[in-house]
């Protein structure tokens, strides 16, 4: 047992290696922006330093109404992502958004599992529905981003590994090729609160979920697979997260939505 700030995580075995990945940043806009504000944001964005050839990927989680006018707007060196999808083909599905469409608007990635979507009373979506999406995504040619994490009284009652291993448990029962997979590790009690888990404290759940990988699905998907950390990443702490070996970059919410979620994506400098 190992304890962070009076909080236990039941440590899994420890994975030694050293590998070659991306650093990656996703912004998930969540619920807001209008056009007016988008086009503002993505003038801003697009007069920031090119990325195109550094060790970086950036990719802005965008409402389905405006991801065509993102896809248009944003330069070439980020790219889209859509914040959630329909489990299979387009139909007699009021509502929803198939991974057809979402391509056809330009996007390439998909939000799926995001805390809100597992724990909002009317969503609730479970683990084997979110595993269902992201397989079909993935069959689709889509990549995926894909949340795990912990409440507040779970990680108090020392189940945020069983919490992590239950959520990827269900991935890995639905997905057998990872190569379009990045987890993203979001303690749901750092969501939006201000609270942010220590570097620490992400860098021991980000170690633990990786040995799991090792141990449960391959050590060449625990070597390669990104494991974001996400939950109040801000630009005054974004600096000294990114330099945890096992954190890969972030899973950004409302910073996203503010100019200086480019200092965000710049901090993969820190692993350099």
């Amino acid at each position: 047992m190992s304890k962070t700030n009076n909080v236990s995580v039941s440590r899994a075995p420890t994975v030694t290696m050293m590998a070659d990945r991306t650093f990656f940043v996703g912004g998930n806009w969540k619920c807001n922006g209008t056009k007016d504000s988008i086009v503002e944001l993505i003038d801003q964005i697009n007069e920031g330093p090119s990325i195109k050839d550094a060790p970086v990927e950036a990719v802005l989680g965008v409402p389905f109404p405006y991801m065509s006018l993102v896809s248009e707007k944003l330069r070439d060196d980020w790219q889209v992502s859509a914040q959630n999808c329909w489990t299979g083909d387009g139909g007699a599905y009021t509502g929803e958004v198939s991974v057809d469409m979402i391509a056809d608007c330009g996007a390439e990635w998909i939000i799926l599992g995001h805390s809100e979507r597992r724990h909002l009373d009317v969503l609730k979506e479970t683990d084997e529905t979110i595993a269902a999406k992201a397989a079909y995504a993935l069959g689709k040619g889509m990549k995926v981003m894909y949340c795990i994490g912990e409440l507040l009284s779970e990680r108090e009652a020392d189940q945020t590994l069983a919490v992590c291993e239950r959520q990827m448990q269900a991935l890995k029962e639905a997905v057998s090729d990872y190569s379009n997979v990045v987890i993203a590790y979001e303690p749901v009690w750092a969501i939006g609160t201000g609270k942010v888990a220590t570097p620490e404290q992400a860098q021991e759940v980000h170690e633990a979920v990786r040995s799991w990988v090792k141990e449960n699905i391959s050590p060449e998907v625990a070597e390669s697979i990104r494991i974001l950390y996400g939950g109040s990443v801000s630009p005054g702490n974004c600096d000294e997260l990114s330099t945890k070996p096992d954190v890969d970059g972030f899973l950004v919410g409302g910073a996203s939505l503010k100019p200086d979620f480019l200092k965000i994506v710049d901090s993969y400098k820190n692993k350099n």
